[in-house]
């Protein structure tokens, strides 16, 4: 596995969030390595009514205006972080929502982290991904395609079928085919009927 390189990612936000299932995403920390093929992501495209870019470039969700490939980490619920791929050219307000991994690498860390010992209850759901990867605010903006502690790898296997279907827990603009899924990854969130 190595690091994807800029000129890889796609610059139109749904075709990159279809280009990261099966990709890797990698955090070096103090205990170590963890890793996890991306198996579900959500597409957040300029103008979404849905994406938190359609009000505009405030403090919060800068990195969202960064040109495609690097983290948007925010914070949600009062409770969870949750990590997005800035998806397109500077200035233009989009973004891919990585829903859940299948671990790799560091599956011990990530149990400690998380508290749990189910492999598949490690990374499935955004809030989940985060903590089992020790996701937080101090990674908001990093350039996910140059040496730093969170990177996107290229893949360990192919991917399998990808599923499109709608995207999960909005109000605006839900009917938009945007949420992308290997079909019959267990490690895949959401309702069964839209995990393909």
């Amino acid at each position: 596995m190595r690091r994807l390189r800029l000129g890889e990612l796609p610059y139109d936000t749904a075709t990159l969030a279809q280009f990261l299932i099966g990709k890797t995403l990698v955090r070096d920390a103090a205990e170590g390595r963890t890793s996890g093929r991306i198996v579900e992501c959500e597409a957040y495209v300029p103008g979404d009514a849905s994406g938190h870019a359609y009000v505009g470039e405030t403090e919060r969700n800068r990195s969202l205006f960064l040109r495609r490939g690097h983290a948007y980490v925010y914070f949600i619920y009062g409770m969870h972080f949750c990590v997005n791929v800035s998806a397109e050219t500077p200035g233009v307000g989009a973004g891919v929502l990585l829903r859940a991994l299948e671990p790799i690498e560091g599956v011990e860390i990530m149990r400690k982290r998380r508290g749990v010992r189910r492999l598949n209850d490690l990374a499935r759901g955004p809030g989940r991904l985060a903590e089992a990867m020790a996701i937080d605010r101090s990674l908001d903006g990093v350039d996910l395609c140059v040496r730093s502690p969170l990177w996107l790898g290229t893949e360990v296997r192919p991917a399998g079928k990808i599923v499109t279907t709608v995207r999960i827990g909005i109000s605006k603009e839900m009917h938009r085919p945007l949420r992308f899924c290997e079909a019959g990854n267990p490690h895949v969130s959401g309702p069964r009927a839209l995990r393909g």
